[in-house]
Parts: C-alpha cells; sequence; structure tokens
C-alpha cells in the first residue's frame, strides 16, 4: 500500500494529464495514425531541447530557464548560414558547429551570475534569460548590417541593418530530418535525427559516471559537503551550464529545421518554458529528472497541443477553449512544481536544524 502511495505522489501530474487525454481523444475524433504520426514528428523537434536541461538538474541547479540563451546562439548561428547560402544538412551541422563557441560563451557568463544567487538559480536564470534576450535584440535589430557585415537581401531590412522578423530556412529546412528518413506502416521516421538525440541519451548516461558527472551529483546533493571534498563548486557549477546552453543551441537548430522557417526575435522566447513544462509532466522535479521523464512529457504534452484544441472545437464549438486549458495548464504545473520545491527545501532546512540542535543537546550532556 505504500508503494502504491509513493508512486501516486511521484507520478500524480503525469497521471493526471493521461487521464485527461483518454478522456478527450474520442471527443476529437482523431485517428491514431496521425496521433502516432504527429507523436513522431514533436519527439523528432522537441527531444533534444527538453534533455538539455537535465545536466544542470544533476548539479542541482534545478530548472535552467536559462537554456533560451543556447537558443539565441543556435538562431544567430543560423543567420550565418543563410547569409553564407549553405544548405542542406551541411549547412545543420555547420550551424551547429558556429553555435558553440556563441553558447559556450553565454553559457560560462550565465553560470557566473548563477553562482552569485546560489539557491535562486530558477528564477534568477529566468530573469537572465529576459535581459540577455534585450541583448540579442539589439545585436540583431542594430548590429547585424552595420557592424556585423550581413548582405543577403533575403535577411536584411531594407534600410541597411537589422534582420527580417521571419528568416524562411528552406535551404536547410529538413536537412537533418531527410539524411536518413524511413517508411514504417505509412509512418516517416527520420532516423538521422532520432540518432543524434539517441547519442545524446548515451553521453548524458555516460557523463554521469564521469569524475565530472560524480563531482555534479556530489555538488547538487550538498554543496558544503562537496566543498569540503576537495570539489571546486563554481566551476562545476559553470560547466553543468555551459553544457546546457550549448546543447539547448543545437536544440534550437534541430527545432527550427523541422520547421523550415524562423522567427527572429520571437522563436526562442517560449522554448525554456515549454522545454520545462515537458519535462515536469513527464514525472520530473526541480531536482531529479531522468531520459524517460522527457521522452514521457514531450508525449503527453504534445498530446495535450494536438487534441485540446480540437476536443474544444468539437465539444464548446471553439478551438480556443483547449487553447486555455493548454496554456492554463502548461504554467500552472511548471507553478506548482516550483511551489513544490520551495516546500521541500523549506522542510528539509528545518530538518536539518532540528538534527543540529538534538546533536548540540546530546554533546552538551
Amino acid at each position: 500500500m505504500e508503494k502504491i502511495k509513493s508512486f501516486l505522489q511521484k507520478n500524480i501530474v503525469p497521471i493526471f494529464i493521461l487521464i485527461f487525454i483518454s478522456s478527450i481523444i474520442p471527443i476529437s475524433k482523431l485517428t491514431p495514425q496521425y496521433l502516432i504520426q504527429e507523436m513522431i514528428l514533436r519527439l523528432d523537434r522537441n527531444l533534444f531541447l527538453v534533455l538539455s536541461l537535465l545536466i544542470p538538474i544533476i548539479a542541482g541547479m534545478g530548472l535552467n530557464f536559462g537554456i533560451v540563451l543556447g537558443a539565441m546562439a543556435g538562431q544567430i548561428a543560423l543567420i550565418f548560414i543563410t547569409e553564407y547560402r549553405i544548405i542542406g544538412y551541411q549547412g545543420v551541422f555547420l550551424a551547429m558547429i558556429l553555435s558553440t563557441p556563441i553558447a559556450m560563451a553565454l553559457g560560462y557568463f550565465s553560470g557566473n551570475i548563477l553562482n552569485k544567487s546560489k539557491g535562486k538559480e530558477m528564477i534568477t536564470s529566468m530573469i537572465l534569460g529576459l535581459f540577455m534576450n534585450g541583448i540579442y535584440q539589439l545585436v540583431v535589430l542594430y548590429g547585424m548590417g552595420s557592424i556585423i557585415k550581413i548582405s543577403n537581401p533575403k535577411l536584411i531590412l531594407s534600410r541597411g541593418s537589422g534582420i527580417r522578423n521571419a528568416i524562411d530556412l528552406q535551404g536547410i529546412r529538413r536537412g537533418l530530418d531527410s539524411l536518413l528518413e524511413i517508411d514504417v506502416l505509412g509512418q516517416k521516421i527520420p532516423v538521422a535525427t532520432f540518432l543524434l538525440v539517441g547519442l545524446l541519451c548515451i553521453f548524458i548516461v555516460w557523463f554521469r559516471k564521469t569524475k565530472l558527472g560524480q563531482d555534479m551529483r556530489a555538488v547538487g546533493q550538498n554543496i558544503e559537503i562537496a566543498r569540503a571534498a576537495g570539489i571546486n563548486v563554481d566551476r562545476t557549477r559553470v560547466l553543468a551550464i555551459v553544457i546546457s546552453t550549448v546543447l539547448a543551441g543545437f536544440g534550437q537548430i534541430i527545432y527550427l529545421q523541422n520547421i523550415g522557417t524562423m522567427n527572429t526575435y520571437n522563436s526562442h522566447e517560449q522554448i525554456g518554458m515549454f522545454s520545462i513544462a515537458a519535462l515536469l509532466i513527464g514525472g520530473a522535479s526541480a531536482v531529479k529528472a531522468s531520459i524517460p521523464n522527457a521522452i514521457t512529457g514531450i508525449i503527453l504534452f504534445h498530446m495535450m497541443f494536438i487534441i485540446s484544441p480540437v476536443a474544444g472545437k468539437e465539444l464548446m464549438g471553439s478551438a480556443q477553449i483547449g487553447e486555455y486549458f493548454r496554456v492554463f495548464v502548461s504554467y500552472g504545473i511548471i507553478a506548482l512544481v516550483l511551489v513544490m520545491h520551495e516546500w521541500r527545501r523549506e522542510r528539509e532546512k528545518r530538518a536539518e536544524r532540528a538534527n543540529e540542535i538534538s546533536d548540540s543537546k546530546g554533546e552538551t550532556i
């Protein structure tokens, strides 16, 4: 009985979403074939981004809302490869290479800021993302064309500086997805992209067993004990954010090559929020997350994306009803998990203080 109770407590969010989805699938009248194809598409498009959140959680830094910095780095790289007119999978991989140093610099900056706000990393990374969004827009809107040479008329505004609101990525559209694609029972599966995601999963499993991975785990469990053990806590935490930011840059490139267009000033803004919502819906928390949480979360979260508007239209005559519910659940779950995280931390602190008091009384006696 205790095991069942513990399981329900740990998985209450995915169970609730699963029950909700199961109840509205018949109302939506969507076919299984359509839903399967959509799930393959959403996993292909979003899984790399969601997996980029795992490393900082290992290091005890919570949910990294700052992955939007990596997304910005990926978008800047895509602007450059569009300017250079490099197409196909070569353009995708070159964009990843170009995004790496930018993402590393942003990750290093972000990691050092988060080291100044230990215990408040999540809200700090969220505000940092908003701050850097202003810098990104300043560079893209005024720097490119005037300071950074951009000559492609499809990119530059007529005034000679600033990038257009929407960029057509037709040259690299599905450049990675179509590199190796197979048809299974009428469902197109982008094997190349899933191989890349598989490599990331293997990397995460391997990384946890390395010296650096073990150091991150130790830091995540108790900073003071890790410092006493000779671990450079600040450096370890910065490396966690740098890795996460670089991976987020790759994830944004994979995401946008699948879509084929880029909204220069908005494509990155909701990446952190939706990726974190998907991870939490999969049963993760601010202190513990796994690869199965990411996969489960994307399936449930995006199934809700697809079904809610259609079910709302069938049931209420308005697709907007389903959209309202999706937004409510997305933000509500994030808020609930953050509140629970803070509550658990306070409870742990009280328990530690109680133990210290009892130990000091024992020594006095």
